[in-house]
């Protein structure tokens, strides 16, 4: 077993709706925060801030650290222990994404699929997310803002 080191961003807007990613990946169908895994060499923040350029084609700044993995998770996607950092981040320009409302709207085909989503803090559930790190995360963000 390794470690699998993962950052993600937790992107409140003003109208306290936070920003949350539903992907098909692996067969699987998920819904996550935006982030990813870690490359080699690279920092949090860095790699939290390649993530959203990535998926998002945004820039973030760091606000604050939001939580840090602090239980045993075992990847669902291989034999690694996941271990998964939260930021609280705004973006420093408007996101210049497609907006869905639905959960899975995906567009277009294939085996890799993203699409995005703004759920109302009030609203949020930490059923509705896949991972155990996620779920966590989920609960303490309803209870934190």
């Amino acid at each position: 077993m390794y470690f699998n080191v993962r950052v993600y961003g937790l992107l409140v807007n003003d109208q306290d709706e936070v920003l949350i990613s539903d992907e098909q990946e692996y067969g699987m169908r998920f819904t996550k925060f935006p982030g990813g895994g870690l490359e080699l060499g690279e920092g949090l923040t860095d790699g939290l801030k390649r993530e959203f350029l990535e998926e998002c084609n945004a820039e973030v700044e760091i606000v604050r650290h939001f939580y840090t993995t602090d239980f045993f998770v075992k990847s669902a996607f291989n034999d690694s222990q996941v271990i998964s950092v939260y930021y609280l981040v705004k973006n420093t320009n408007p996101l210049n994404l497609t907006f869905k409302t639905m959960v899975f709207d995906f567009d277009g085909e294939g085996d890799i699929l993203q699409s995005f989503r703004w759920v109302k803090l009030g609203n949020l559930a930490d059923e509705v997310f896949l991972f155990p790190t996620d779920q966590h995360v989920a609960k303490l963000l309803m209870n934190d803002l």
